[in-house]
């Protein structure tokens, strides 16, 4: 089908949808406007599937500017939660070889204590990973460059101090950053991560082109996606240096604790600028586009027919009846 259509016109009967998803352990979760589903490939080859319906929207997420903060908190919690739940099906594999071997799993005391405490955990590690990026990307950044400038800014206050200090830190974020998704991209179990990532955008690209979902109308698609948390991340780093040019410079704690302050601020600006650039098609938001699909290229790479039918699976149950159910 996708053959005996023009580019003109793929892109004429083209849809932007809302639906979006995470890449999994050897799986993917994808959220509709209706539905949450996620698909795991077991130890077996069989690929398990389980919905569940969404949660009432609170009134802060649907109010601009505020939205964005109360979103991303909200779909960092459903993601962690199942991540878990994936993982959990390859334990069940490891076991399961494990026990083909002779060999027994020890139920540790720490596994006894998050099997009673799951909501627990997983609000702890939701906390510790917003803490462990704003401590990594955001403050660590901050804290380099006013031991390197400070002393310098100081003796040549001018009105670019800020500006300077900004453009500094930015730099060494974007640095951070990177050296990060490049290390991340050598291991090899993030590597199938990524690969399931390109199965996410791809088969989403499919959906959009208004194609039906098999493996080889999906395999014809790009894996890079411009409404991607690759590219949300650079839309913050973006603009924590824009934001944080605005901000005077006072004790290297007292900077610190106003950029902590201001997280919930950036998250809901770049959260506000994303959805107008996946919104609208035209040369400012291409523009805006084109660095977020370039950094794709470090956290997606090209899946297996095997994984493209975990992306579908995954994707078909959260499609909701009506034609502008999902409209972004």
């Amino acid at each position: 089908m996708k053959k005996n259509m023009s580019e003109e016109d793929l892109k004429s009967c083209k849809k932007k949808t809302s639906i979006g998803g995470q890449a999994l352990m050897e799986g993917l979760m994808m959220i509709g406007p209706e539905k949450i589903a996620m698909a795991v490939r077991k130890g077996d080859g069989e690929i398990h599937v389980e919905t569940s319906p969404i949660g009432k929207s609170s009134k802060a997420a649907k109010i601009p500017f505020v939205r964005g903060s109360v979103k991303i908190f909200r779909q960092m919690v459903t993601g962690t939660s199942y991540l878990m739940k994936s993982a959990e099906f390859a334990e069940e594999a490891i076991s399961a070889e494990a026990e083909d071997s002779g060999k027994t799993k020890k139920v540790s005391r720490l596994d006894k204590f998050f099997e009673k405490h799951t909501s627990a955990m997983l609000y702890g590690s939701v906390v510790f990973g917003i803490l462990l990026s704003v401590g990594l990307f955001i403050l660590l950044p901050n804290l380099i460059s006013n031991l390197a400038l400070g002393s310098w800014l100081d003796r040549n206050a001018s009105a670019g101090n800020r500006i300077i200090h900004s453009l500094a830190e930015g730099v060494m974020r974007f640095s951070i950053f990177i050296g990060y998704l490049a290390l991340a991209s050598r291991l090899k179990d993030i590597k199938r991560v990524w690969m399931y990532h390109g199965a996410e955008h791809k088969t989403i690209a499919c959906y959009e082109s208004r194609l039906p979902l098999t493996v080889d109308n999906v395999r014809g698609f790009s894996k890079h996606h411009p409404r991607c948390g690759t590219a949300f991340m650079f839309i913050v780093l973006l603009l924590s240096i824009i934001l944080f040019s605005f901000v005077p410079r006072i004790h290297i704690l007292v900077d610190m604790l106003i950029r902590l302050a201001l997280v919930p601020v950036l998250a809901s600006l770049s959260y506000e600028l994303i959805h107008f650039t996946a919104k609208h098609d035209n040369t400012f938001t291409a523009i805006m586009a084109w660095p977020g699909l370039m950094l794709q290229r470090l956290t997606t790479s090209e899946p297996d027919d095997r994984m493209m039918e975990v992306a579908i699976a995954a994707m078909v149950p959260v499609i909701p009846a009506g034609e502008r159910g999902d409209e972004w």
